[in-house]
């Protein structure tokens, strides 16, 4: 009996290939998570020579203030974060009538004239916190989210999911949402 010492040699050749059909096919088919940031609509650029600023009457204007210890103030009064909701809802849609329940029933002088003129403006501090910031974002679309809807469901008779693109425009142009954001020196 004779023994060869040979080992039998699988051919290499082709594993290169396969590596690398696998790796193509695992980088086309796996979900690579991005970075989600805040759904804003930018402005367009305003066209030279032409005077783009509007008017704005101070008291159509919320001023939000989130201090370098994320306490959130609306005008002058702190408000818990549960509140911000309904407090900026109230002052969009009071039609006016010069008063805004909220923090313990108490009641200020804080009304805009017209959802259409409303501008929030939103001040953080040096030190805000980035998830206190967000927060009170995500407050301020939950606010004119409601709004919208509402405005869908009596106004157009529709709920918002089956508008057309004319009445989304409508819904949108009766309540504009206008952020006006800045940061404390």
């Amino acid at each position: 009996m004779r023994h060869s010492k040979l080992m039998p040699e699988v051919n290499a050749g082709s594993m290169a290939d396969i590596a690398f059909l696998l790796l193509i096919f695992f980088l086309v088919t796996a979900t690579i998570s991005s970075d989600e940031g805040i759904n804003r609509v930018l402005p367009e650029e305003c066209p030279p020579g032409i005077d783009c600023s509007s008017p704005t009457i101070e008291r159509n204007v919320l001023k939000i203030i989130i201090n370098n210890d994320d306490e959130i103030m609306v005008g002058n009064q702190i408000v818990p974060i549960e509140a911000l909701k309904n407090t900026t809802k109230n002052f969009i849609d009071n039609n006016g009538d010069d008063t805004c329940d909220y923090c313990n029933g108490e009641k200020l002088s804080m009304a805009s004239e017209n959802p259409t003129k409303v501008a929030i403006s939103l001040q953080t501090g040096q030190q805000t916190s980035y998830k206190r910031f967000i927060e009170v974002q995500n407050e301020l679309s939950k606010a004119y989210y409601e709004l919208r809807n509402n405005y869908s469901e009596q106004v157009l008779k529709k709920p918002s999911g089956n508008l057309t693109k004319d009445e989304l425009k409508k819904v949108k142009e009766a309540y504009p949402f206008t952020l006006i954001e800045t940061e404390n020196n």
